[in-house]
């Protein structure tokens, strides 16, 4: 590494070890090295090693003042290329990462060369680091990766239980109407909300459930940052974010974080191209495929990288896209199918023949940027709804876990960008919402909104924009006094 300033602030970027995780966080580092920053980005061992495995062995060499770190997770060694378990991962974060993350702090602080640290941005699903902040008397950030309507949801956890709502009373309310019946007309900014539509950890009979115990604790650390940050923009989220700013500390929306990254990055920053986060080996030619589509004529598929499904299921969307006589463009993740391997009939493929395209990952902002692209079948994580917002790709909705249903009902409800797959997915409600959203009139006034929604997210992120204003503030806030 060449001579370093010591003057140069000094920014740690830690993010949850999962890819919709990563990746936001590290636009967010490399808008910040573009600023004066010197980065450390800190990914687990586990994540390093997929890294390497998907990008090459140059993809963590770093640039002149952004290098890659890596800590352990606490789990166990594995060399398996998929999602870790997302329970066993949030527990073993809790418990086993600060000692490490302390080790890794030191050693950067006593590297030549090298600023001290002066800040940490970490995941808000990673505030063990707060403690580490607090040791060094320098500023926090949490970067709270999902929706300021899903950090909502968890931010109410605690008063769900004390008002005796959840934990749920037996099994038999999770599929006899109550979670759909229950509406929550109480947290602020977030209408009638139904049980069914709060993040779904909420879903469970036991008190001590890891995830429900987990989303509590870290909701309540929140309140020990010097800063939130969250990846949307104000317009998107008013009402929530009006009744969130009065709860917590300082909040900065820099969202969509993609489309500042294009506004101030420019085209030759070295940092804008050469360091990427995805953990998975992304397919070469899917933008050559569509390039011989129809403009508006593919729907494009993918359930991001940690949902999962049944086999059965995922005969139902196949047949569902078939029958629909729509192109498509499915990504299907080798650990797609619980137990299984992820395998669609073979008289699926000999029925869509050329109309299908099954790829194992892409880069997913590329192709919904594609003019041939006019929908977009999704888990709704929160990466994916504002990709498809930046691009004005109205969706259709199938959500799996934690925030995505509430990001579901405001796409459907609120924004009018989404439509809504039953979660016992049968194959004649896909062909027909595919359908509706191709050509239908309920498709056509998406297609309206999600342009409107796009030109919106598009002013928040220009200059003098309020994402573009905020990353300002931001950094202002991070740097060391002169």
């Amino acid at each position: 590494m060449g001579s370093i300033g010591v003057e140069k602030p000094h920014a740690v970027c830690i993010p949850y070890p999962a890819h919709g995780h990563v990746t936001p966080m590290l636009k967010l580092a490399k808008l910040l090295h573009f600023r004066g920053f010197h980065i450390t980005f800190v990914n687990t061992e586990y994540n390093h090693r997929r890294l390497l495995r998907s990008r090459g062995a140059s993809s963590v060499d770093g640039l002149e003042g952004f290098r890659f770190e890596a800590i352990p997770d606490g789990l166990p060694q594995s060399s398996a290329d998929v999602t870790q378990d997302i329970p066993a991962l949030c527990e073993s974060t809790s418990n086993n990462c600060l000692a490490p993350f302390r080790v890794l702090l030191c050693k950067l602080n006593e590297t030549p060369n090298t600023p001290r640290v002066s800040c940490i941005i970490s995941d808000g699903c990673m505030s063990f680091t707060l403690d580490a902040a607090e040791e060094l008397h320098i500023p926090e950030v949490l970067f709270w990766t999902p929706s300021a309507c899903g950090f909502m949801g968890y931010l109410h956890y605690q008063k769900l239980i004390e008002r005796g709502i959840v934990p749920l009373k037996d099994e038999g309310q999770l599929t006899n109407g109550y979670l759909e019946s229950t509406v929550i007309d109480w947290i602020p900014g977030m209408g009638n909300i139904r049980l069914k539509d709060l993040p779904s950890f909420i879903r469970t009979t036991n008190p001590r459930e890891i995830m429900f115990d987990f989303l509590i604790s870290e909701a309540q650390r929140a309140s020990r940052a010097t800063a939130i940050v969250l990846n949307t923009f104000d317009e998107f989220e008013h009402e929530v974010l009006q009744a969130m700013a009065t709860m917590l500390p300082p909040l900065y929306t820099i969202g969509p974080v993609a489309l500042l990254c294009d506004q101030i990055l420019p085209e030759s920053a070295p940092v804008k191209y050469s360091l990427g986060s995805n953990l998975w080996k992304e397919e070469a030619h899917p933008l050559q495929w569509l390039d011989t589509k129809d403009p508006k004529s593919v729907i494009y598929v993918n359930f991001g990288s940690i949902t999962v499904m049944t086999r059965e299921q995922m005969v139902e969307f196949a047949w569902g896209l078939a029958n629909s006589n729509h192109s498509f463009l499915w990504v299907i993740r080798p650990d797609l199918v619980r137990g299984d391997s992820a395998m669609v009939p073979p008289e699926f493929l000999e029925a869509t023949g050329e109309r299908g395209l099954l790829l194992g990952w892409v880069s997913q902002e590329q192709v919904l940027a594609h003019p041939s692209i006019a929908g977009f079948l999704t888990h709704s994580g929160w990466n994916s709804t504002l990709e498809s917002v930046c691009n004005g790709v109205p969706m259709i909705s199938w959500p799996f876990f934690a925030e995505q249903q509430t990001n579901c009902r405001f796409l459907t409800t609120k924004w009018g960008i989404g439509m809504e797959i039953d979660s016992d997915v049968k194959r004649e409600e896909v062909e027909g919402l595919v359908r509706e959203l191709m050509r239908g009139e309920k498709g056509k006034e998406m297609k309206k909104k999600a342009m409107e929604w796009r030109a919106s997210a598009v002013r928040a992120s220009q200059e003098g924009g309020s994402s573009y204003v905020n990353l300002d503030s931001l950094v202002k806030l991070l740097l060391p006094p002169a």
